[in-house]
């Protein structure tokens, strides 16, 4: 009886040494395709740039045409810095694991790495709200539309984005990174994201995952969002169907369905992420989707808005000339 409880003793001893002695991990990334590795770099190297230089473009003619002096090019503005940053998270360190071939990342830098993709990205998905709020207001109160998104009100929303995303960011990554890890240190990804992660911690993790899932991007960053642009765009669709003008309800919705293509993409991708049960998902199929949200999505955003606008269609052809002279 005394040698059972000393052996008890001893194997708890030894799972406390190994969970506080992990002091990094190693992202497996695409390490199961080698000969794959330098093309893909290409690939990913090719994406960023374009990203980069896209939302760049938007930035710049956004701050600069005074035809783009409106609320809704603000926030595309806010928004394209957003995906900048957003993509900046997970691409560059993508990158030189692929180049290295290497993958290590110290605990402290992969918490950092969760918390900033989480805040980025739960700031989007508020931004996005944001927006459809703004079409709203445009289509269904237009003759209220300049005195209601006046510019400070713009700012607040915008300020009200960021402080909701970075308390529950924190929160998120302290509750991931807070569980002890006694398992393999190997993330079968390539950036340091919830369920990976979870699958290296001890013991039963249900509940942090219902913390982190379902209370948090449930219900802050997807659930609550989405609805309000669904109830938004409900509206809208309602107020547009009452024209008379057939021009004008084309012209009504030209301005919409760029915001309305990117919130499928982006809340899709997301929700089948996050709130799909985790044994329906393999490995492989996760980090599928991951590249979506993480990378194609964010290259596609910029040619969604430009493609399908009009008025930035015409600065660029204005902007262009300088730049290229």
């Amino acid at each position: 009886f005394k040698f059972t409880i000393s052996a008890d003793k001893e194997q708890i001893k030894a799972e406390n040494l190994n969970s506080t002695a992990m002091v990094e991990f190693v992202l497996l990334g695409f390490s199961d395709t080698p000969s794959l590795q330098r093309t893909l770099f290409g690939v990913f190297l090719l994406i960023y740039l374009t990203i980069l230089m896209c939302n760049s473009f938007i930035i710049l003619i956004t701050k600069t045409d005074p035809a783009l002096q409106t609320p809704m090019y603000f926030f595309l503005g806010i928004f394209s810095c957003l995906e900048i940053c957003y993509v900046t998270v997970t691409i560059p360190r993508m990158l030189m694991d692929l180049w290295t071939q290497k993958g290590h990342i110290s605990f402290l830098a992969c918490a950092t790495q969760m918390g900033f993709f989480f805040m980025l990205g739960g700031t989007e998905c508020l931004l996005l709200t944001v927006m459809a709020y703004d079409r709203y207001v445009a289509i269904c109160n237009p003759l209220h539309y300049s005195l209601v998104m006046n510019h400070k009100f713009c700012m607040q929303l915008v300020a009200a984005s960021w402080i909701t995303a970075i308390p529950v960011a924190i929160g998120q990554t302290w509750k991931v990174f807070s569980l002890p890890f006694c398992a393999s240190h190997t993330i079968n990804h390539f950036f340091c994201d919830v369920p990976p992660i979870l699958q290296l911690a001890c013991g039963d993790t249900f509940l942090n995952e219902i913390a982190v899932f379902v209370v948090a991007d449930t219900v802050v960053f997807i659930m609550v969002p989405f609805l309000l642009i669904v109830v938004s765009y409900g509206k809208i669709i309602s107020s547009i169907m009452k024209l008379s003008s057939a021009r004008g309800r084309s012209k009504a919705f030209s301005t919409c369905s760029s915001h309305l293509t990117v919130v499928v993409l982006f809340y899709g991708t997301a929700t089948i992420t996050y709130l799909q049960p985790k044994p329906d998902q393999s490995e492989g199929m996760g980090k599928l989707i991951s590249i979506f949200y993480t990378a194609l999505i964010p290259a596609l955003n910029p040619i969604i808005y430009t493609l399908r606008n009009k008025d930035i269609m015409t600065a660029l052809r204005k902007v262009l000339p300088k730049l290229l002279a």
